[in-house]
């Protein structure tokens, strides 16, 4: 089973989830409904390299895909996913995008 880490109002999240809907091999993880699943994402981000690029661009790195393999990736394609199409957004930590 692919986890994936994400917020109810992230728009890239929102799409990702839509795409999953009744689809076993996913399971969501909204990491704004509880504070142990916020948590558990950053340890995640705080401790893997995959996250870096994120970072730096002050992004949260939502949606995360933990895959079977325990391998983290932060591409929908890597889980079997489409992105969401660029519409000019982006979720920064600075306040731009959405």
């Amino acid at each position: 089973m692919t986890t994936i880490y994400g917020m109810s109002t992230c728009p890239d999240c929102t799409y990702v989830e839509e795409q999953i809907k009744g689809d076993s091999r996913y399971k969501v993880i909204d990491i704004g409904l509880h504070v142990r699943d916020l948590k558990a994402f950053l340890k995640l981000r705080d401790h893997n390299p995959v996250f870096d690029e994120a970072k730096k661009a002050g992004a949260a790195g939502i949606p995360c895909f933990v895959l079977e393999d325990g391998s983290v990736t932060l591409i929908p394609e890597e889980a079997g996913l489409q992105s969401r199409p660029i519409e000019g957004i982006a979720c920064n930590i600075d306040g731009s995008g959405c």
